[in-house]
């Protein structure tokens, strides 16, 4: 089965721009994969809110997969630990592994949108996910919104 998997972050990004980008990339499903996803800092995309934006204004169902995210002690040592982007790639690739994400039912992801912060993929967590799960799964096409 190939699979279709969209990402997105949400920092300096609108409420418009982003369920616009949702809407027209035609996602089925938001998976928010963010550790903490209640935080005030989350603005819109705090994990309530954003349920019923993504079912009112787009259509489309919300799931939390936290076994998507780094532990807090990976996050703290990158971003207030200062630790260089190597070193939390290759810890949040080995955790992912021990967690068998590979396992994770492929119909769920399938036309999905992984969430994150981070305005930009390149040192996002999401994109180590899609990259992992198409390295396990072969057949799988990845969209950064």
């Amino acid at each position: 089965m190939a699979v279709k998997l969209f990402t997105i972050g949400f920092t300096k990004r609108s409420a418009e721009s982003f369920f616009t980008a949702l809407k027209r990339a035609g996602v089925q499903r938001l998976v928010d994969i963010r550790l903490n996803n209640v935080s005030q800092l989350a603005g819109f995309t705090k994990k309530n809110d954003l349920r019923y934006f993504t079912r009112e204004i787009c259509g489309i169902d919300y799931l939390h997969l936290p076994q998507l995210a780094p532990t807090q002690e990976m996050l703290d040592e990158y971003k207030k630990g200062k630790g260089t982007w190597l070193n939390y790639e290759r810890k949040f690739l080995d955790l992912m592994a021990v967690r068998h994400v590979e396992q994770t039912d492929k119909t769920v992801l399938d036309e999905a949108c992984l969430l994150c912060s981070e305005e930009r993929p390149e040192h996002c967590h999401r994109r180590l996910v899609a990259e992992y799960l198409r390295d396990k799964w072969g057949t799988l096409e990845i969209l950064h919104l």
